[in-house]
C-alpha cells in the first residue's frame, strides 16, 4: 500500500475569487476542475494540488490547519498578498533560523509566509 500526500481542499464562499489570490501567489494555474469548484495543478504534479471547494456559509471557527508558504524576502511576500487582495493578520514570530508571518486570504484563510535565514 502506498499512501502519496496528492492535495489539499479548502472550503470557499467564492471558490474562483479565493483560487485567483493563491494561483497569483504560488505561479500555479487551474487544472480540470468539477463544476463550480477550482483546482490548482492535476493529480500527479510534482506539488500537491489545491482546491478550492464551494460552500454556502461562511466558516465560523479558526481552522486547525494551514500552509506555510516559503519566500525569499518576507517584506516583499507581505507586499505582494495585501496586493492580491490579502492582509496581514498582525502576528510575526522571529527565530534564529527564520520569520515566519501570519497572513490571510481574502475570505480569511490563514497561512504563513516563511523566510528561513540559512
Amino acid at each position: 500500500m502506498v499512501n502519496v500526500w496528492s492535495g489539499v481542499t479548502i472550503d470557499c464562499l467564492d471558490p474562483v475569487r479565493v483560487a485567483r489570490f493563491w494561483s497569483a501567489l504560488l505561479g500555479r494555474e487551474s487544472g480540470p476542475s468539477q463544476d463550480g469548484w477550482v483546482y490548482l495543478g492535476e493529480r500527479g504534479d510534482p506539488q500537491p494540488r489545491l482546491v478550492f471547494q464551494p460552500v454556502s456559509e461562511p466558516s465560523a471557527h479558526k481552522v486547525r490547519i494551514h500552509l506555510d508558504v516559503t519566500v525569499d524576502d518576507i517584506d516583499e511576500a507581505v507586499a505582494m498578498v495585501v496586493g492580491l487582495g490579502g492582509r496581514s493578520t498582525g502576528e510575526r514570530h522571529d527565530y534564529d533560523e527564520g520569520v515566519v508571518v501570519v497572513m490571510a486570504d481574502p475570505e480569511g484563510h490563514e497561512f504563513c509566509l516563511v523566510q528561513y535565514y540559512r
